[in-house]
């Protein structure tokens, strides 16, 4: 580094926030990108530490210290070239990911650690600005031909790399877009679509097809997804969501978390919408659910003009800091505060078990909860406080309480074995239990990071690549 006491000098600065007044009207991210002197600046109080945590915290393996040292000294394209060596979609997690490798940052064991996040993104938007990222032309083809089903992260990272590996690639995705959650599960407010598609048109002048609105299994038969393509690789995600089976469920307003933001996601960018209009203009909305979803939601509510937000979790408050449980450079389980948490009249509870919900003409009307106490052996166990019952108003309940598993549909016509948890079923090298068929992500992993599902998407490029080439070896030798 230009100083390696540069970090003594120099103190954590992160990403600015558009003012609540001003965001709140629309859907533009609320980041503002920073300059560039100042990621220079943020790079340099990198540590050049002899054992880089950060690089094992990420699952990608990032190289974290040589591109920071590279933006310290203004040498963007070196940075870029360090980033997109492990990374294909930078432009992504620079703006929704965790960050894992900040945890993991050794400076952050008794200081704040390095803007590691932030400084991903100025670099690789500094690489888009300045003509860095140019299609990859002329790729040595091998004649075989892989498709990818699902366009969420994972299977963008997939298809990127068996693409540069010379294989016909093609992404098929069931909705009207490519990109997944990442397109309707993200709200423009953290991450603007623009983004999306600028990655999408430098993969398709790279050669790889996308086809949209083709769902495998019900408008594309599966036999002849079999018969054409020598690999498949499912990127399905983790769709099956769970619900809150308690009274009153049936009533009207209350809808899953996805739905809602897909819904509002598809209103933005000026998607037609069938059925009806989920909106939370002038209601007491109800998140339940407490997770990054669940404030996303937040957000969503606060700008169709919600009367207040409640958001309530049914397990206890985290801690403010690392506990025994999460010792540095483990990911901590701690308390967060998202942007959309500071717009509105927004409250958080926790440790609330939601009761009944309680509706006038099939309409919900209030819920019913209780404060309850989390009993961790020897059973995980929910445990209702007697005396704590009260009740929320509630014209409008978003449920987000995560999802227990992928879609089966697909599953069951590939005839796939799934694990103990219920998500497909796998070995070492991504291979299901059918041949040819692989399986990645949130579909096979669980519920998880997104830069766990690029790293995967990696990852199984090169299961596959092997695969396909021991195949024309097989054959070859027939």
């Amino acid at each position: 580094m230009g100083d390696n006491y540069g970090f003594l000098k120099i103190k954590r600065e992160t990403f600015k926030i558009r003012p609540v007044c001003e965001r709140i009207k629309d859907y533009n991210e609320v980041v503002v990108l920073q300059t560039e002197e100042h990621t220079k600046e943020q790079a340099l109080r990198c540590m050049n530490c002899g054992t880089p945590f950060c690089n094992w915290g990420c699952p990608l393996g990032n190289y974290i210290p040589e591109w920071n040292d590279h933006a310290n000294r203004g040498r963007w394209e070196g940075a870029f070239k360090l980033l997109n060596a492990t990374n294909v979609l930078p432009e992504i997690t620079g703006r929704v990911c965790p960050a894992p490798c900040e945890y993991a940052c050794v400076l952050g064991i008794n200081d704040n650690p390095v803007t590691i996040r932030e400084n991903e993104l100025a670099i690789i938007e500094k690489a888009y600005k300045e003509g860095y990222i140019k299609p990859v032309k002329n790729i040595k083809r091998t004649g075989k031909k892989v498709a990818v089903i699902g366009s969420g992260p994972s299977g963008l990272s997939a298809a990127a790399f068996l693409n540069y590996s010379g294989h016909y690639v093609t992404v098929f995705e069931r909705d009207e877009k490519v990109g997944g959650f990442l397109r309707y599960g993200i709200p423009d407010f953290k991450l603007d679509k623009k983004v999306i598609d600028r990655r999408i048109n430098l993969f398709i002048e790279e050669g790889i097809k996308f086809k949209t609105n083709t769902n495998i299994g019900v408008d594309y038969p599966v036999s002849q997804l079999l018969n054409e393509y020598d690999a498949i690789i499912l990127a399905i995600g983790c769709r099956q969501k769970r619900d809150l089976n308690i009274p009153g469920r049936n009533l009207s307003g209350i809808y899953q978390a996805v739905d809602y933001l897909i819904q509002a996601n598809k209103i933005v960018s000026g998607e037609k919408i069938e059925g009806e209009i989920i909106s939370a203009k002038d209601k007491n909305v109800v998140v339940i659910g407490g997770g990054d979803t669940g404030a996303d939601c937040v957000g969503v509510a606060n700008r169709q003009g919600a009367k207040c937000v409640v958001q309530i979790e049914i397990m206890p408050e985290p801690p403010k800091k690392r506990t025994d449980d999460f010792p540095w450079p483990k990911y901590p389980f701690i308390y967060k505060t998202s942007t959309s948490h500071e717009e509105g009249k927004v409250e958080r509870k926790w440790s609330i078990m939601t009761k009944e919900f309680i509706g006038k003409n099939g309409k919900i009307k209030k819920i019913k909860c209780a404060r309850c106490e989390f009993i961790k052996s020897p059973k995980p166990e929910f445990k209702e406080i007697k005396g704590t019952e009260f009740e929320l108003p509630a014209d409008l309940v978003i449920l987000s309480m995560g999802f227990t598993g992928p879609e089966k549909q697909l599953i069951n016509n590939l005839d796939l074995k799934l694990d103990n948890r219920g998500n497909i079923a796998r070995d070492e090298n991504y291979l299901t239990s059918t041949n040819k068929v692989f399986a990645i992500g949130d579909a096979a992993r669980g519920p998880s990071l997104i830069v766990w599902a690029i790293a995967e998407g990696r990852k199984v490029a090169f299961s596959v690549n092997d695969y396909l080439l021991n195949l024309t070896k097989s054959k070859n030798n027939i």
